[in-house]
C-alpha cells in the first residue's frame, strides 16, 4: 500500500475511533464490560449502535476532504438503489435457504417448528438492525475504502486489502469466536466488492446481500429455529454454530461469488475500475 493510500485509510479509522472512544469508554464502564472479557449481546449492541451512528459523519468528512459526494462511494437516492437492494436481499436469502435446506436433507440440522412464533417479536427489529449495519459497513468498506485504494492499486488488490481490513476489524468484538471466521469474513468482503462491481459502482446489491445475511442468520439464532444434530463435523457446519467458520458458509459465499463473477465477465459488464 502506498504512503498516500495508507495515510488516508489510517486517518479515516483513527478519526472514527477518536470520536467513538470518548463515548464508548463510559458506556463500557456502565455496562461493566472489560476488554479481556467476552461481550454479551446486551453489552455489544449499545457500543455498536454508537459506533455506527458516528460512521456517516466520518464518511461525510471523507467526502469533504476528497471533494466527492456519497454517490461517488456508491450511495445515491435513485430508485435503482432500492431495486438493487431488493435483488441483493433475494439472492442472499436464497443462498442461505439452499444451504440450510441441504443440511436438513442430509440430517445435519433439525427445524424447531415450535419456535416459529418467536419470529413475530424479533423479525422487525432485526430487519432494521441488519439494514443499518449493512449500509454502514458497505459504505465504509466497499465504498470509501475501495475508492481510496483504487487510486493506487488495481481493483482486485484494492478489494483484497479492504476485505482484509473488514475481516480483521471484526476482532474488536469477540476475538476468540471471530478468529475461526476470518477466512469466511474475508471471502464475504470479496463477494460484496464483486456485488458493487456488478451493480455498476452502486452499493445497492452488496447492501441487500449483506443485510439479508445478517437478518436471516440472526433470526435463526435468536429464535432458535434450528438445532444441530451432531451428525456432521463442526468444521463443515461451522464452529460454535457460526456458518462463516465452516465449509457450509464458505460454500454459500463461493456460490454467490461465482454467480456474480460470471455476470461480471459478460462482455457488456462494466469495468470494475469505476
Amino acid at each position: 500500500m502506498s504512503a498516500t493510500a495508507l495515510l488516508k485509510v489510517a486517518v479515516f479509522f483513527i478519526t472514527w475511533a477518536a470520536l467513538w472512544l470518548p463515548l464508548a469508554i463510559p458506556m463500557a464502564v456502565l455496562l461493566k464490560w472489560r476488554p479481556s472479557q467476552p461481550l454479551t449481546t446486551e453489552q455489544k449492541l449499545p457500543l455498536l449502535a454508537v459506533l455506527y451512528l458516528i460512521a456517516p459523519l466520518i464518511v461525510w468528512g471523507a467526502t469533504q476532504v476528497d471533494g466527492v459526494s456519497f454517490s461517488d462511494y456508491g450511495l445515491d437516492s435513485q430508485l435503482t438503489l432500492l431495486k438493487s437492494l431488493g435483488l441483493g436481499w433475494g439472492l442472499g436469502l436464497t443462498s442461505l435457504i439452499l444451504i440450510f435446506v441441504g443440511e436438513w436433507i442430509l440430517g445435519w440440522i433439525e427445524w424447531q417448528g415450535a419456535n416459529w412464533h418467536r419470529l413475530a417479536t424479533i423479525w422487525l427489529p432485526i430487519l432494521v438492525l441488519g439494514l443499518w449495519i449493512g449500509i454502514v459497513e458497505e459504505l465504509v468498506f466497499r465504498g470509501v475504502l475501495v475508492n481510496q485504494l483504487q487510486q493506487d492499486y488495481s481493483p482486485w488488490i484494492a478489494a483484497a486489502i479492504s476485505s482484509t481490513l473488514f475481516a480483521l476489524l471484526h476482532l474488536i468484538w469477540e476475538r476468540q469466536d471471530t478468529l475461526p471466521q476470518l477466512p469466511g469474513l474475508w471471502l464475504m468482503g470479496m463477494v460484496l466488492v464483486l456485488a458493487r462491481w456488478v451493480d455498476n459502482g452502486s452499493l445497492g446489491l452488496s447492501w441487500g446481500l449483506h443485510a439479508s445475511w445478517i437478518w436471516s442468520l440472526t433470526c435463526l439464532q435468536d429464535a432458535k429455529l434450528i438445532s444441530y444434530t451432531g451428525k456432521c463435523p463442526t468444521w463443515i457446519t461451522g464452529w460454535k454454530e457460526n456458518p462463516l467458520a465452516g465449509v457450509a458458509g464458505i460454500l454459500c459465499l463461493l456460490v454467490v461469488g461465482i454467480l456474480l463473477l460470471l455476470i461480471l465477465l459478460i462482455p457488456i459488464a462494466p469495468n470494475p475500475g469505476f
